[in-house]
């Protein structure tokens, strides 16, 4: 089986390059041009024509589709390039994958939601983005799911990894500079690693070729929900029990309120899960153990 990965080089394409590796061919793209063995290619989603050319060229099986514009304040102003990433590639992806009878897996967000309320989100729940952002990986699943073509579109939230920045690491190095913190405490919702989210698209690709009735839009995130105060207190507490020296006092709760940002955040990021693990036969751990494997790595460096 040939797989194309795009996004290669981000959080959740770094995992996808371990975890796809078993399953067949993986030609992986990143947006600066790379060698492969069909010649230089290009994964760069705001040139669309080489990002349909590289999808030709290849003409994989699956097409996973790991890159994204995720900078949720600058979209608002940067509206043009955040939807030609978010969304027109993704209708080019689509038309492609039609084409080729290819399967086209592909990772939305809980900002698709209105943020309102307290139960967790479910996959048939009415979409109202609060942000550009949201707006924008909207459009980009209504085109896949137009178009025809075979696809898992997994939604997702909070997302990190070990490589590269995430909430939990800017936590521990603030509380390494100052005495007190504010984190926002209003908003809930899960921390996603993105190992679970390679393993998981491994797992349920894998079955979806098999049974394309298994297609469709699936929720995936771990068990249990927190704030972002909750998880900064969680981090920093693990981190000094491991013997870190740091110098924050006291973490305090804000409001969203309290932190203005260009773009609104939605309050209710929790996501029901039950058709993901259903479909799949999945267990899916809860959100402490993934942060933990994730600090482990990051405090022994």
């Amino acid at each position: 089986m040939k797989i194309l990965l795009l996004g290669k080089d981000g959080q959740v394409g770094w995992e996808l390059q371990r975890a796809l590796a078993v399953t067949g061919e993986v030609v992986a793209l990143s947006r600066d041009p790379v060698a492969t063995a069909y010649g230089t290619l290009s994964g760069d989603l705001t040139n669309l024509e080489a990002l349909r050319e590289a999808i030709r060229t290849v003409s994989p099986q699956v097409i996973v589709n790991a890159a994204a514009y995720t900078s949720v304040d600058k979209a608002e102003s940067e509206r043009e390039l955040a939807f030609k990433i978010n969304a027109s590639a993704c209708k080019i992806m689509a038309e492609e994958a039609h084409r080729l009878d290819a399967m086209l897996v592909h990772y939305s967000t809980d900002y698709v939601f209105s943020g309102k309320g307290e139960r967790a989100w479910a996959e048939v729940d009415e979409v109202a983005p609060v942000n550009y952002y949201g707006e924008t990986k909207l459009q980009g699943e209504r085109w896949i799911t137009a178009s025809g073509c075979k696809h898992l579109i997994f939604r997702t939230s909070w997302v990190y990894a070990a490589r590269g920045n995430n909430f939990a690491k800017t936590m521990l190095r603030l509380a390494r500079q100052r005495q007190t913190l504010s984190v926002i405490a209003d908003q809930i919702g899960v921390p996603t690693g993105a190992e679970l989210l390679a393993d998981v698209t491994v797992h349920a690709l894998q079955k979806a070729l098999q049974d394309t009735q298994l297609c469709g839009i699936y929720h995936l995130a771990p068990a249990g929900e927190t704030s972002w105060h909750e998880y900064a207190r969680y981090v920093i507490e693990f981190a000094r029990i491991n013997g870190e020296r740091l110098e924050v006092k006291a973490i305090t709760p804000i409001v969203t309120t309290e932190y203005p940002t260009p773009a609104s955040r939605p309050l209710n990021s929790r996501l029901n899960t039950k058709k993901v693990r259903d479909a799949f036969s999945l267990h899916l751990p809860d959100w402490q153990s993934g942060v933990t494997r994730m600090l482990m790595e990051a405090l022994n460096k």
